[in-house]
Parts: C-alpha cells; sequence; structure tokens
C-alpha cells in the first residue's frame, strides 16, 4: 500500500458529511457550500517557483484550488493534481472567464527536497496555470496547520529516500479564503466531476 494515500480514509471519515453535500447537481439560491464553517485554511507565506514571497492574501477576490502534496510522490500526488488539472481544463474550456477567477495551487510538504526549481518543474509538466509553493520547514509546519493537513515523514531507505505521510484533498477555496467544497479528485473521468463542483460553486 501506498503510504501516500493511507490518510487519505481518514479523511474522508472527518470530511464525509460536506462530501456527500457536495454531489448535488446545483445549489439553491440558499443553500450554502459543503464546507461552509469548516476550520480549514489560514494565512501563509511561501515561496514560488521563483523564489519569490507568496502570501494567502495575495489571492484575495479569487477563487482558490489548494493540493498539498510533494514532488517526489510515487503516484497519489501526480494522479491527484492530473485529475484537478484536467478538470481545472475542461471548466477552463467552458467556462474561460470563470476559469480566469480560480487559482490552483501545489503547496509542497517536503521542502528538503522540493526546493523553488524543483516544484516549478513538477508542477509545470502539467500546466502553466498551476502554481508550486514551497518554503521553510516552519512555513510549511504552519500552511499545513491551517488547512487541517496531516504530514508525518517517513523512514528513510537504505539509500536516504523517504515518503511523506499525508492527507490529499482538493479544497476548493472562495475570494475571502473561506473553504468551499472538496473536489472529487477521487473520481477517474476526464475531468467532468471536477469541472461540474467548480461550475456549481464558482461565480
Amino acid at each position: 500500500m501506498n503510504r501516500c494515500a493511507m490518510p487519505r480514509t481518514i479523511l474522508a471519515a472527518v470530511l464525509f458529511p460536506f462530501a456527500l453535500a457536495a454531489c448535488q447537481a446545483q445549489p439553491s439560491a440558499s443553500e450554502e457550500p459543503p464546507l461552509a464553517g469548516a476550520a480549514i485554511g489560514g494565512p501563509f507565506t511561501l515561496q514560488n517557483s521563483k523564489g519569490e514571497t507568496v502570501n494567502w492574501s495575495d489571492f484575495d477576490g479569487k477563487y482558490r484550488v489548494v493540493y498539498f502534496g510533494y514532488t517526489y510522490c510515487p503516484d497519489v500526488c501526480p494522479t491527484d493534481v492530473g485529475r484537478i488539472m484536467r478538470g481545472y481544463a475542461k471548466f477552463q474550456a467552458e467556462e474561460p472567464e470563470l476559469a480566469k477567477q480560480v487559482v490552483p495551487l501545489f503547496i509542497s510538504v517536503d521542502p528538503k527536497r522540493d526546493t523553488p526549481a524543483v516544484i516549478g518543474e513538477f508542477t509545470n509538466a502539467f500546466s502553466d496555470d498551476l502554481i508550486g509553493l514551497t518554503g521553510t520547514q516552519e512555513q510549511i509546519d504552519a500552511a499545513a496547520k491551517e488547512f487541517a493537513v496531516y504530514v508525518e515523514k517517513g523512514e528513510p531507505n537504505s539509500e536516504g529516500g523517504y515518503l511523506v505521510n499525508h492527507s490529499s484533498a482538493g479544497y476548493l477555496m472562495g475570494r475571502k479564503g473561506e473553504p468551499v467544497a472538496l473536489l472529487p479528485i477521487e473520481v477517474v473521468d476526464d475531468g467532468t466531476a471536477i469541472a461540474a463542483e467548480l461550475a456549481k460553486w464558482v461565480h
């Protein structure tokens, strides 16, 4: 079993009630987002692939798709990010103006190896629209805590490599940085499910 994927079941159990609400097709005028009021998200200071300082508040006024992972993850992270960006691309094709209001973010949980250059190479492999963020261990720990992300570094192997156990979820955050919904990253399709979830909440 891929250790990177193990905490997803923990996260699912915690957020399952919110996920049920997200399955509805279109929100009614009075319907609240499924993650409304959840203690997810908060200020952080990190660095982008150019080594520039980036604050959570820099994205105020836009929706944000947030995923925590690491570039050396053998399968779960690239699979999840690929699904997120396929969904975003489909949404972009269907709603180009609304898509301009959405910023996809990939935040590293492995700052020791994920330098700005490394994380930039990783995100560019998926989309020029995907922003990769890293930082010091303290900065990453603080950001992960704000987003209720579980992170635990595994024991190194004989060659010094290691895995990082972490919860995996695609968060859709609102224009004020508030939690809106979980993206259905577990759905295997051409991006339709994620595109539909974005279309449901991005206005």
